[in-house]
């Protein structure tokens, strides 16, 4: 029996374990994004620790403060592993996520050289964008749609085409688009 389930026996009857492929979905890949990939890239290569990562790093305390245990996190909560994680996302411009880390500047060249395919292989799906609600930004990979309901629809065709192509049993979207207005 794990921590999880002699801790809290009831929590592990209602939280299923991670299984299959977690496509990793990102509205934006710029700076953010694109350092993200290139971190799981690099840490699965055994280039990089991963330094700052709850998932990975971070203990919690549990049972009193007299005898406590710290136990990962990532034992306490079924989430997907490092090698699991499929990258994909929207963005303005067309840059695959080498050439937008590139552009970012937040991470040394040699590092995003090692793992310049895995980025290669990520391009981004055209955006849905209004330039009403971002007006410093302007770029050429834009969905077309005559409503709004029919840009939604076409996103929501791009997450299931993503997920049959990536082979990914589910998808968690993180927002790294632009914050404007």
């Amino acid at each position: 029996m794990s921590d999880r389930t002699s801790f809290y026996p009831e929590l592990a009857k209602s939280i299923a374990p991670a299984q299959g492929k977690l496509a990793v979905l990102l509205p934006g890949l710029g700076a953010v994004s694109t350092t993200l990939i290139a971190g799981v890239h690099l840490i699965r290569k055994g280039l990089a620790k991963p330094f700052g990562s709850v998932t990975q790093m971070q203990k919690l305390r549990l049972g009193k403060r007299t005898n406590p245990k710290f136990t990962p996190v990532r034992e306490l909560v079924p989430l997907a592993d490092l090698p699991d994680l499929v990258f994909g996302g929207w963005d303005l411009f067309p840059d695959n996520t080498y050439e937008a880390a590139v552009k970012a500047g937040v991470l040394p060249g040699d590092m995003l050289a090692a793992v310049r395919p895995e980025l290669e292989a990520v391009k981004p799906m055209p955006a849905v964008f209004e330039q009403a609600w971002v007006k410093n930004l302007d770029g050429p990979n834009v969905k077309k749609g005559g409503s709004k309901m029919d840009l939604a629809e076409a996103v929501i065709r791009d997450i299931e085409k993503f997920r049959k192509e990536s082979g990914a049993a589910r998808a968690v979207m993180v927002w790294c688009g632009s914050t404007e207005t």
